[in-house]
């Protein structure tokens, strides 16, 4: 288990087509900030039906797309 299952799983149980999260709202997810390891592990998702889109250092949010 990754420590970013929460997260994973988080999207797979809401079942959007896609999320745009901030920063701060994967941090009350998770329990714990964001760091480089997440470039690494976002090739997980896919597994829970989800693919990363897009990540905004400017105004600090990730998209999130259903595949």
């Amino acid at each position: 288990m990754s420590k970013y299952e929460p997260l994973w799983k988080y999207l797979k149980e809401n079942r959007k087509e896609n999320y745009k999260l901030s920063y701060e709202e994967i941090k009350n997810i998770l329990g714990f900030d964001l760091d480089h390891s997440f470039l690494t592990y976002k090739k997980e998702i896919k597994e829970y039906g989800y693919e990363v889109g897009k990540i905004s250092m400017k105004e600090k949010t990730i998209i999130f797309n259903k595949i």
